[in-house]
């Protein structure tokens, strides 16, 4: 069972909830996901996510994410992959962050060390014409 995501996803259509971790549930090793997951228990591994990952309050995890977009009102010890694009609501903390895009809501506390990265459309460039103006 699938339930949708009220935003779209980069294609326009919109995501489906493919499930949960709750609390009080503890999982060790790698978590491959397909659709928006919320992860509320203890994750100690890597998580690799096709679309979006929700670390809620009582989230803790342990490893390594790779994948589109974090929202993280919990707690994130580890680093993350370069296209993860990041969001920390209120109480949300982390360790390392290497991402092009992080947003901090009111309240969201970043404690760590963030390195950001140019995204690939930024890196290829602009060519900037310039002609010369002769005064008569």
């Amino acid at each position: 069972m699938a339930w949708k995501w009220p935003g779209t996803s980069k294609d326009g259509s919109s995501e489906e909830w493919t499930g949960f971790i709750d609390q009080g549930v503890s999982l060790e090793g790698t978590l491959t996901l397909t659709g928006t997951f919320r992860i509320d228990g203890h994750i100690k591994g890597n998580i690799i996510s096709e679309q979006t990952v929700i670390l809620g309050e009582n989230a803790k995890v342990e490893g390594q994410i790779e994948g589109n977009r974090v929202v993280i009102a919990g707690r994130f010890d580890a680093s993350s992959s370069p296209e993860v694009a990041w969001r920390f609501s209120p109480r949300g903390r982390n360790g390392e962050v290497h991402s092009p895009c992080m947003v901090i809501d009111p309240g969201g506390i970043f404690d760590g060390r963030c390195h950001m990265l140019a995204s690939s459309e930024a890196a290829a460039g602009v060519t900037i014409p310039i002609r010369a103006v002769s005064q008569a």
